[in-house]
């Protein structure tokens, strides 16, 4: 049954690496943005996805501890801490504008 599970598996990458095209570097064009300030939207944009999306990981293992707890007193206080840690998550989402604003200043964007 293991043989059967290796052999699918080696024959779907044979697969995949026969099946992908090779990349000519002439006439790519790898710059899709066509400014500074464009890039830095980008950067913004993603990281506060990026902080927004952990934070929200954080509070909701918090929250399971939480109610998972009990009257464990440990529990309860890594409860805390990664209610703590959403919030400073949250926290950092929202002052991205302010620091890819700075970013801006100081590229001259």
């Amino acid at each position: 049954m293991v043989a059967v599970v290796v052999l699918v598996g080696e024959l779907l990458a044979l697969a995949l690496l026969l099946s992908a095209s090779s990349a000519h570097a002439a006439g790519v064009s790898l710059a899709i943005a066509g400014s500074v300030e464009e890039v830095l939207n980008n950067v913004r944009a993603w990281l506060m996805g990026i902080l927004a999306g952990l934070a929200t990981v954080f509070l909701t293992l918090g929250g399971v501890r939480r109610v998972f707890g009990g009257g464990d007193p440990g529990e309860q206080e890594k409860a805390k801490e990664a209610f703590k840690s959403a919030g400073i998550g949250y926290a950092l989402a929202a002052l991205a504008p302010l620091v890819i604003t700075v970013l801006k200043g100081i590229v001259g964007a």
